[in-house]
């Protein structure tokens, strides 16, 4: 099992490499589907990077969901830069603990181009040292728990306020993900028991499945990038904080010095 998961997280690894020249398009048709021939504008420096973190407890399917957002998929309209490289999906079916993975992409989100970066993290106890460090680098969250274990979600409630203490916020970019819907008769903790939650949190809702066909996988992303979108950026907030606002910063480096003349 583990074999395969480090084949799927390699072929991932191989055409999404560290470096921000990316490979494959995700774009957004409201569905899960890709169905765009646009590619990405040769300089992808201007572009806006968002750092997200897919966050909760162990065996959620955290890596599910990211692997399938970021899968090259085999659709006839899906184009690369080596347009003659197709991969199958693949849906992980079996749990292999990841301890940390990060992947890069170039997405179109409201037709819109972007830069996805995403950190997909150790649910497990064990790793639980290094959660701190990924909640202060992120930038928004993918929150995500299991309908099909109760417990997954009071762990995630645990988590958002973490968040919110290491941000040192009362809000914070956050998306409450329902994942393994798919899981019917398994299914524990229904849809009004999640949403009760996330109002509770004041946290905006989904519902996923990462196995074929996923649903509202690509959503969840896109949606996340709305969400930050919609937030003050922290550098702003720390300003605020000041006194300061953001524009005055910039009007206040803009300013030209004048001449001073002795009489």
């Amino acid at each position: 099992a583990g074999d395969s998961v480090a084949s799927v997280r390699s072929q991932l690894a191989y055409v999404t490499p560290a470096a921000p020249r990316l490979v494959a398009t995700i774009t957004d048709g409201g569905t899960n589907q890709m169905a765009s021939s646009k590619r990405p504008p040769e300089d992808d420096s201007k572009l806006p990077t968002y750092r997200l973190v897919v966050i909760g407890d162990g065996g959620v399917g955290k890596s599910s969901l990211t692997i399938q957002f970021f899968q090259l998929r085999q659709f006839q309209s899906f184009f690369f830069i080596f347009e003659s490289w197709k991969f199958q999906k693949q849906f992980l079916d079996y749990y292999d603990p990841t301890i940390e993975d990060q992947y890069i992409q170039h997405c179109e989100v409201d037709g819109n181009w972007v830069i996805m970066d995403v950190l997909d993290t150790a649910g497990q106890e064990e790793f639980s040292a290094m959660r701190e460090q990924y909640m202060r680098n992120g930038r928004g969250f993918l929150l995500v728990f299991s309908v099909t274990e109760r417990k997954s979600l009071d762990e995630a409630v645990k988590l958002y306020r973490q968040v919110l203490r290491v941000k040192d916020r009362t809000e914070y970019p956050v998306l409450l993900v329902a994942n393994k819907i798919d899981l019917t008769n398994q299914r524990v903790v229904t849809e009004a028991e999640g949403r009760s939650v996330a109002a509770n949190l004041k946290l905006p809702y989904i519902e996923t499945s990462a196995k074929d066909p996923p649903v509202n996988v690509d959503a969840a992303f896109h949606e996340l990038v709305r969400i930050v979108k919609s937030f003050p950026s922290d550098e702003d907030e720390e300003e605020n904080s000041n006194g300061v606002s953001p524009n005055r910063t910039k009007a206040k480096k803009k300013k030209v010095k004048q001449k001073c003349v002795i009489m």
